[in-house]
C-alpha cells in the first residue's frame, strides 16, 4: 500500500474514537494523510491523536448538531488549509423486535445514523465544491441493501442512507466530488458489544465476522482509485455470513 496516495490529503472522520472510525483514522495517518478525528469522547480522541500529533486534529463534536459540524470543518481548514475527504462513520446500533422496542431510542438512532450523516455532508460540501474536488464516503451496512428482520430500525436508517448517497452522487456528477458508501456485514467491534481481542480474533478466523481494519482497508481502496473511478457501493461480508 503506497503512502504517497494519501500524502498531504486532509480526511475528516466522524465516529473516530472507536471501531471502524478509529481503524480508518489510524490507517489514513499511516498513509500520509492529515486526519481530523471527530467524536463525542474527548479523552479517546486525544489519546488517538497522540499517535501522530503533527498530522492530527481531534475535535469533540456531535454529528446531530449542524452548527458543531460546521465549526469542526472550519477548524480543519484553519489547521490544514483545506479538506479533501469525509468519512461519515458515526453511528449507533439497535436490534430487537419492534413490539418491545423503545421509540425514544429509535429517534436517537435516526438522529445519529441519518441526520448525522446529512449534517456532516452539509458541513463539508461547500468546501469541496469550492475546490471542485473531493470525496464523500458514508459508512452504510448490508442492512441498507436488504431489510434484516432482527434489526428493522437499524435497517431503516441504513436504507435511508443508501438513498441519500445515491441521490447526492447524481447531483454531484460533474462537480469533481465522488460519493460512495461502504456497506459491511457483521463487524467484530464495540458497536456490536465485542471488545475481547482474543474472541474477535477467533471469530474472524472462523469467518464469522469482519474486523474494523477490514473496513478501513475498503475505505482506503475507495479513496485511492484514479479520479475517473467512483466506487458507488462496496458491499463486504464475512465469509460465513448467510445474507
Amino acid at each position: 500500500m503506497s503512502a504517497q496516495l494519501l500524502d498531504g490529503k486532509t480526511i475528516v472522520i466522524t465516529g473516530a474514537s472507536s471501531g471502524i472510525g478509529r481503524a480508518t483514522a489510524l490507517l489514513a495517518g499511516r498513509s500520509g494523510a492529515n486526519v481530523v478525528f471527530i467524536a463525542r469522547s474527548t479523552e479517546k480522541l486525544q489519546d488517538l491523536a497522540k499517535n501522530n500529533p503533527d498530522q492530527s486534529l481531534a475535535i469533540t463534536a456531535d454529528v446531530r448538531s449542524l452548527e458543531q459540524m460546521r465549526g469542526a470543518i472550519q477548524q480543519a481548514v484553519a489547521r490544514f488549509g483545506q479538506v479533501d475527504a469525509l468519512f461519515a462513520n458515526a453511528g449507533v446500533y439497535i436490534s430487537g423486535d419492534v413490539s418491545s422496542g423503545d421509540p425514544g431510542a429509535w429517534s436517537e438512532l435516526i438522529d445519529i445514523n441519518v441526520k448525522g450523516v446529512m449534517n456532516s455532508v452539509a458541513a463539508i460540501l461547500p468546501e469541496l465544491m469550492q475546490r471542485g474536488r473531493g470525496d464523500i464516503i458514508v459508512c452504510s451496512s448490508i442492512s441498507g441493501h436488504q431489510a434484516i428482520h432482527w434489526e428493522p430500525v437499524y435497517s431503516a436508517s441504513k436504507h435511508a442512507i443508501q438513498s441519500f448517497v445515491h441521490g447526492l452522487r447524481r447531483q454531484l456528477l460533474t462537480s469533481g466530488i465522488r460519493v460512495g458508501a461502504v456497506a459491511p456485514g457483521m463487524v467484530l467491534n464495540e458497536l456490536w458489544g465485542l471488545s475481547d481481542q482474543a474472541e474477535i480474533d477467533r471469530r474472524a478466523a472462523a469467518g464469522e465476522g469482519l474486523i474494523s481494519e477490514d473496513v478501513a482497508e475498503a475505505v482506503y481502496f475507495m479513496l485511492t482509485r484514479p479520479r475517473n473511478v467512483t466506487i458507488r457501493d462496496l458491499v463486504m461480508l464475512p465469509r460465513c455470513q448467510d445474507l
